[in-house]
């Protein structure tokens, strides 16, 4: 067994679920164990992305966790960073 954690968060709510799982489980597995999505329903694990301490899993049900690693589940963005920097700067002018 390894343990892991599974994470999530929103601007007004955060949850690290920590948890122990067979070696090779996948990163989908793991969230789908953790029970977070009864903790916030917005998530699906199927098709939201994934990644690893900040680097994206290009294939999170493919992805074998390894000891101590924490899947973060990550929400869309609702605005491109690019725009928003943009529309920070034209209010400071």
């Amino acid at each position: 067994m390894i343990d892991v954690e599974v994470a999530f968060a929103r601007p007004d709510r955060q949850e690290i679920i920590r948890l122990q799982v067979e070696e090779g489980t996948s990163a989908v597995e793991a969230v789908r164990r953790s029970g977070i999505a009864a903790v916030f329903p917005e998530i699906d694990p199927e098709n939201d992305d994934m990644g690893i301490f900040g680097k994206v899993l290009k294939a999170p049900s493919a992805h074998e966790l390894r000891d101590g690693d924490r899947v973060e589940i990550y929400r869309p963005l609702k605005i491109d960073p690019k725009q928003a920097r943009l529309n920070r700067a034209k209010k400071k002018t």
